[in-house]
């Protein structure tokens, strides 16, 4: 293409993105960069949130990183949640405190600095004793040191069997040491070791990457990655039917209709939209009234009549985002124990107090679904709805008899027992239905303490009938993202954890 006629072009691009509302132009600028030129086209990008933190690694920020695969971990999960070599090739156990690493060779960062035992340890530290600590890192003291020239000693307080699952977070990236800058800031800027370096961030408007070639593994099959972040859920879907963008980030539900559906991927999450009852006082501390609501609960009705179809009516508290979940609850105990569930007593004129809040938009809908389909068995239901921030303190302190929660169910470990002990043991921090048996204490501790594999998931199976059996929490449905694809690439990565999104074999259709 002549250059006045791709410049012509670029303005025409421009204008429809401004018209979108996006607050800037994907721009071909770094394509004249050595590291931008080569075969391969470039890729566009619009994702929903900017940076929060500047994109340190020690934040939320650090799953950008990961997903534009800039940022790298020593370990990966599979979809089962297994680990799986990344930088670190293999591991072992060494006693139930200690584990040793031994790292990826020939692994050079992106400002050509080589991959050290003594860079990965100290990249680790810096984690450990960040203030505050990355989220994964909560209520763990972990401590790293070199073990010759080649491997890491990660040692943790008390016996942790997820220390493999851990080091996956994308806040527990591997960066070089040149993005340790003093006053504990962390800039990743030509310092992860992925098949992309990020060159350039504009505030919270965009973000350049651009190819590595001196990459470990698989040679990008993009020249690069232009990033836009459009918080603007209409502009990101026009961004996406104007051709603006290949690939956008969470299209709301109301703009699918507007879209090509070849163009629209849905994604299951691991978040579950749930009603949880309050067991400790009010109507719902008899399992009786529990099992009346429960069984007043149309789930199909709230996905169709508030999500359009794009959720998946709720089996159990984890989702189809945990593949393994559904051939778990085959096992004749999972239907042994749902069997115990108590009878639903009648509830005719009987009152609930029903809480949510309006930071995610479904959720008030969710509750209005909720009052007719409990008001029909025989509930008198009062509402209180408001933002999360001014409802929190009262769900947690049981003030409400029933409360609907969209609840992320698989934490950064990529397991989700952390999740049951905050929401269901008598010690959680999350307790909304103020439950405590200790029953399922005791089989959450008995999961917690197995190592990752078959027989954790399991118990963590086990532990889920035990929990639904007393029907403290009413699973309604689980949520899917919805992504948007451009004919014009291919290989993208629909990760139902959202670590992933451009890999390596992500690239341009010519």
């Amino acid at each position: 293409m002549p250059r006045r006629r791709a410049k012509t072009l670029l303005s025409v691009l421009c204008a429809t993105a401004l018209t979108a509302g996006l607050s800037g132009c994907f721009s071909a600028s770094n394509a004249s960069d050595p590291a931008a030129t080569g075969a391969g086209e470039r890729i566009r990008v619009a994702m929903l949130q900017p940076p929060r933190s500047g994109l340190t690694p020690l934040s939320d920020d650090a799953f950008k990183l990961s997903r534009w695969k800039t940022a790298e971990t020593l370990v990966v999960l599979d979809g089962l949640g297994d680990a799986q070599p990344s930088l670190s090739t293999q591991w072992k156990q060494l006693d139930g405190k200690n584990w040793r690493f031994e790292l990826r060779e020939g692994v050079t960062f992106h400002d050509g600095t080589p991959l050290t035992a003594e860079q990965v340890a100290a990249s680790l530290t810096a984690a450990a004793q960040a203030s505050p600590k990355p989220r994964i890192l909560d209520g763990v003291q972990l401590t790293v040191r070199t073990d010759g020239a080649n491997a890491v000693v990660v040692s943790t307080d008390a016996e942790d069997p997820l220390v493999p699952q851990r080091l996956s977070s994308p806040q527990l990236s591997i960066l070089a040491a040149s993005a340790y800058k003093p006053g504990s800031v962390v800039n990743p800027l030509n310092a992860g070791t992925g098949p992309y370096a990020l060159v350039a961030v504009d505030g919270t408007s965009s973000a350049t990457l651009n190819r590595f070639e001196g990459y470990w593994g698989e040679k990008a099959a993009s020249s690069g990655v232009d990033v836009q972040f459009v918080p603007d859920g209409t502009a990101r879907a026009a961004a996406l039917r104007t051709g603006n963008a290949d690939i956008v980030e969470a299209i709301p539900v109301g703009q699918v209709a507007q879209i090509d559906p070849e163009l629209v991927h849905e994604v299951p999450m691991p978040r579950t939209n749930t009603l949880y009852l309050n067991s400790k006082s009010g109507p719902f501390a008899d399992p009786a009234v529990r099992a009346a609501a429960r069984e007043a609960i149309d789930r199909a009705a709230i996905v169709e009549r508030v999500y359009e179809g794009r959720a998946n009516e709720a089996e159990g508290l984890l989702g189809p985002a945990l593949p393994w979940a559904a051939g778990e609850r085959k096992d004749p105990s999972y239907a042994q124990t749902l069997a115990g569930r108590s009878k639903a007593a009648p509830v005719n004129g009987v009152r609930i107090s029903v809480g949510t809040f309006t930071d995610r938009a479904e959720l008030p809908e969710v509750a209005v679904q909720l009052e007719q389909q409990l008001e029909a068995a025989g509930f008198i239901v009062e509402q209180d709805v408001r933002e999360y921030r001014h409802i929190e303190s009262d769900a947690l302190a049981g003030k409400f008899d029933a409360f609907i929660l969209s609840r992320a169910t698989v934490l950064d470990s990529g397991d989700p027992v952390a999740y049951m002990f905050s929401d269901f043991s008598c010690k959680g921090s999350f307790n909304i239905p103020q439950f405590c048996d200790s029953t399922v204490d005791a089989a959450l501790a008995g999961a917690a303490a197995i190592p990752a594999g078959p027989q954790r998931r399991a118990a963590i199976a086990a532990a889920e009938a035990l929990i639904l059996a007393k029907d403290v929490a009413v699973p309604l449905l689980h949520e899917r993202v919805i992504q948007g694809e451009s004919p014009r690439v291919h290989g993208v990565e629909r990760d139902p954890r959202e670590r992933a999104l451009i890999t390596e074999g992500t690239g341009v259709s010519r």
